[in-house]
């Protein structure tokens, strides 16, 4: 491999030229105690780090720095850590969603305004992963992704549990009064014992091992249990790789492509992941100037079954699937359906790295032949309700409301939801549909994951577990249930959502990707005119300008003035 010069390097601009700015940049290096030996000459690799102590996902990412600088230092890097804002999915509030962009900004700027070279991005939970690489995608300077990987498999009454999955599960029997308390707090303490994202299929899981598929990790980074050793020997290869990466000058738009995203999708629809990987994906294509719509999700989604057999949809956890392969094993079974010329962060093609990768458990990742489910993960609707589409989960709901008529149960904000659901006298039946409006991307704000709406306790009483539920809100990837989500456009911005009325009766049908207001449009037109949400009164600051330039689930959340491929000079040194 041919080794860039120094003068080649990014980084030299700040330390390699003689006059006083380049003077004042070694001599605060030097302040620091590194040597002239430790970065002279050399690639400067920044370690994007996510870590914060209210987020547990990410509670070792501060040692795995330390075990990435190792890998650099040995590749002849120089090393430096650079902290990002940390998105909390389980702390922060309104939703993380509402600051993926902010991340996605804050990356983008920390590598431009830094002598920065090449990047490890350190990251896991939910929104860090998307955020992190939309940002590394808009620099466009080498970089390698590197998860935080799933946590320990949960553990109640000698039982294994899954991260949100089995809370939703749980809450329902507790409210149903099938479960006491005693019980509820053992199981508190049983379902999250390590450090590490949720090691179900939810959307952390789901984002790492598209990202894989993508090409930005090393083989295996989007399975590898975060308390496993080999996660601390991957961390530090990761560290090695970055600085080839940068001698290579193998960037991120190099390797992502339309054949590269298409594996993603055929990926996302045969591990059952997360609704929420449909939004982040259309965003990181986009960033990289790439056209990506839910056509693209739909037209692929019956490619191939579900085979990774993995909770929600499935019946095993992330743990369980890293040793029966992992994302490596995973992807090798998926080749007859993937695009094998496309490029990884190894340096190698996709079918190059995976394609004799081993399987050791054939329960868990199914032969294509032996799927969980016959059709894709995920589906796409469209119809009067949703004129811009919005999604939903199949092998996730109970099937027999994957065709259904119902009366609408209507509710305006998440508070009035929560109040009606616990109100034994509220009328409502198995066969109705809730809907739950205003959640959108700036009616949330932010789109939080209210989309799960909660069963209603006189139903969960008569032994009710699943029904229809529609909103412009988005879901947990842990979450399950025949819930139909990121209806598009939402009813804050006064997208058909906001003319349903109680009583009002919706159909859907999964198989033909409709679903529809049996209204007449001129009802639907003269409700939309009268109606009035409650205000939002977005006055100042990062929140006000979410709402002034969000766009809409089926474009990705992105802010309107970041998309696109274009990407800004360097920053003046003077």
């Amino acid at each position: 491999m041919t080794r860039k010069k120094p003068e080649e390097l990014r980084s030299y601009r700040w330390f390699g030229v003689e006059d006083m700015r380049a003077f004042g940049h070694r001599s605060r290096t030097l302040q620091m105690g590194y040597d002239y030996e430790d970065f002279a000459g050399k690639p400067v690799i920044g370690i994007l780090n996510t870590w914060s102590d209210l987020n547990p996902c990410h509670a070792h990412l501060r040692t795995r720095a330390e075990e990435v600088k190792r890998g650099v230092w040995q590749a002849g890097g120089f090393p430096v850590e650079i902290p990002a804002i940390s998105l909390g999915e389980t702390m922060m509030k309104p939703t993380t969603m509402l600051y993926r962009n902010l991340l996605a900004m804050e990356a983008e700027e920390l590598l431009r305004s830094n002598p920065v070279d090449g990047a490890v991005l350190l990251g896991g939970c939910d929104k860090t992963t998307p955020g992190l690489i939309m940002g590394a995608i808009s620099m466009n300077i080498p970089a390698i992704y590197f998860p935080a990987g799933p946590m320990l498999r949960g553990n109640f009454g000698g039982k294994p549990l899954g991260s949100g999955s089995d809370v939703w599960k749980y809450w329902a029997e507790k409210e149903a009064g099938r479960i006491d308390e005693r019980e509820w707090r053992a199981m508190e303490a049983g379902i999250a014992r390590s450090f590490g994202t949720c090691m179900t299929m939810g959307t952390a899981s789901t984002m790492a091992g598209l990202v894989e598929t993508l090409g930005l990790t090393l083989p295996g980074a989007g399975s590898m249990p975060a308390a496993d050793s080999g996660h601390i020997r991957l961390a530090t290869e990761s560290g090695r790789r970055i600085v080839d990466m940068v001698h290579e000058d193998l960037t991120p738009k190099r390797i992502l492509t339309d054949g590269s995203f298409r594996n993603a999708i055929i990926a996302l629809m045969a591990m059952s992941g997360s609704t929420n990987a449909i939004i982040h994906l259309i965003a990181m294509a986009r960033r990289a100037g790439l056209e990506l719509d839910l056509e693209n999700f739909d037209r692929l989604s019956n490619e191939t079954g579900v085979i990774a057999d993995i909770r929600p949809s499935g019946r095993f956890l992330m743990e369980d699937f890293h040793y029966a392969g992992g994302f490596p094993g995973f992807l090798r079974r998926l080749m007859p359906h993937l695009k094998r010329d496309e490029m990884t962060v190894s340096g190698r093609t996709l079918g190059e790295v995976y394609a004799n990768a081993p399987i050791f458990n054939d329960e868990i990742i199914r032969p294509l032949d032996k799927p969980i489910a016959a059709g894709g993960g995920l589906a796409v609707l469209k119809g009067n309700l949703a004129p811009n589409g919005c999604i939903i989960k199949p092998a996730a709901a109970d099937p027999r409301f994957l065709k259904h008529r119902g009366p609408a149960i209507v509710f305006d904000d998440y508070d009035a939801m929560n109040r009606a659901v616990n109100d034994m006298d509220l009328d409502v039946t198995p066969d109705h549909v809730m809907v739950l409006r205003n959640a959108g991307p700036v009616g949330g704000p932010g789109m939080p994951e209210w989309g799960m709406l909660p069963i209603p306790k006189k139903l969960l009483m008569h032994g009710v577990r699943d029904m229809v539920r529609i909103s412009d809100a988005r879901m947990s990837g842990t979450s399950y249930g025949a819930c139909i989500l990121h209806v598009a456009p939402e009813a804050y911005i006064g997208g058909p959502l906001a003319a349903v009325e109680t009583g009002d009766m919706i159909e859907l049908d999964v198989e033909a990707r409709s679903i529809r207001l049996d209204v007449p449009q001129s009802d639907i037109a003269a409700r939309l005119s009268s109606y009035r949400p409650k205000p939002r009164h977005f006055e100042r600051g990062y929140v006000r300008l979410h709402a002034a330039h969000v766009q809409q689930a089926d474009q990705g959340c992105d802010y309107d003035f970041l998309e696109g491929d274009v990407r800004l000079p360097e920053p003046e040194i003077h």
